[in-house]
């Protein structure tokens, strides 16, 4: 591609918005044009982020009279009901949508309603709106005019149970159980009790026990997969470390699952994504493992004198479960190679 692709962020002040940055900023392909922030409108980007100084000369502009019409592609870094309010207008200009909140994730209007405490504005589009996991609909992708980022705890949940759920290999009589954990800086970059680090450090807890917003996306992917009801127990955590994600998943295997090598499969499903790994039987991921990377690693461990597999699934929540696996759906998008600008060495220690 011998012009590179203009490139619209709404929202670039948060982490979403700052990893977005610092993927695309050296993407070949791609040219940040606008970069949108209420509060800070006029300030130099760099300034903001001086890791991004000598990189981003770029000042973010004010998202009232920013011209997102010009941009190839507009990431939505902000919160819900942000990307909804803005694209027909972008749309209308022949501009690509990749959504990173939750406005395109949910085909159910009712239910996005129900745990988002707003009304969806605009149906129509929603209905041919995309949810972006390459390894499930890259096909879909490929055509798509607005993309649904996928949540990061249901990144690493709907992959890890993929294979199983896509060869009918699962006993629904049981429930799923998936419980996850999260770095704090999946909670964003605002001032909260919560995450100050007094808070947060040296100790861990569970949260949205009693529902978490992430619950109806994981149930509904799941439940396409598999063509059939199932109950999902999902139980999210948040623990002391800044980024990474882990999910332990346990699942009741079926009679047909038992006489199948479950390692092979994976394997064999897996062996053509360049950002899911499969790890050898016996090893299991650590979030390290993927830190700073846009890579998604998993474990398979049978539960010894039962009918369950427990799966381990690590990623980065920052990248696989948000910038970087934005930008592998605009790479799709645009018919670039998957991997372009992605090509992230994990950082260890």
């Amino acid at each position: 591609m011998a012009k590179k692709l203009k490139i619209g962020i709404v929202g670039g002040t948060g982490y979403t918005g700052v990893e977005l940055l610092r993927l695309l900023v050296l993407h070949p392909h791609a040219e940040l044009a606008v970069i949108t922030s209420r509060g800070d409108a006029g300030l130099p980007v760099a300034e903001l982020f001086p890791s991004l100084r000598g990189l981003v000369s770029l000042k973010f502009s004010d998202p009232t009279t920013a011209d997102l019409t010009s941009c190839d592609v507009v990431f939505f870094a902000t919160p819900h009901g942000v990307a909804m309010s803005q694209a027909q207008t972008l749309l209308a200009a022949n501009v690509k949508i990749i959504d990173l909140a939750a406005d395109f994730r949910l085909q159910d209007t009712a239910t996005f309603e129900h745990w988002y405490k707003m009304p969806h504005s605009c149906a129509d589009i929603l209905k041919d709106a995309v949810y972006g996991i390459p390894e499930l609909y890259r096909d879909d992708i490929k055509k798509a005019s607005v993309i649904g980022n996928p949540g990061c705890y249901p990144t690493t949940v709907i992959l890890g149970l993929t294979p199983l759920l896509e060869l009918g290999l699962i006993d629904f009589s049981a429930p799923i159980v998936a419980d996850c954990k999260s770095g704090v800086s999946g909670a964003g970059r605002k001032a909260e009790v919560a995450t100050l680090f007094a808070e947060s450090s040296d100790n861990m807890k569970a949260y949205g026990v009693m529902g978490h917003r992430h619950h109806p996306e994981i149930h509904a992917q799941l439940s396409k997969l598999a063509g059939d009801k199932l109950d999902l127990i999902f139980v999210p955590h948040l623990i002391p470390m800044i980024r990474g994600m882990l999910s332990t998943i346990y699942v009741k295997l079926n009679t047909t699952a038992k006489a199948a090598d479950l390692q092979a499969l994976y394997e064999k499903r897996y062996a053509n994504e360049p950002f899911v790994d499969v790890l050898p039987a016996g090893n299991m991921p650590e979030t390290r493992y993927v830190r700073g990377s846009n890579q998604l690693r998993i474990a398979l461990q049978p539960q010894l004198g039962t009918d369950y597999l427990t799966i381990v699934v690590v990623q980065d929540n920052l990248v696989k479960g948000a910038a970087g696996q934005a930008v592998q759906n605009m790479n799709i998008l645009f018919g670039l190679d998957e991997s372009c600008g992605l090509q992230v060495v994990p950082l260890l220690p």
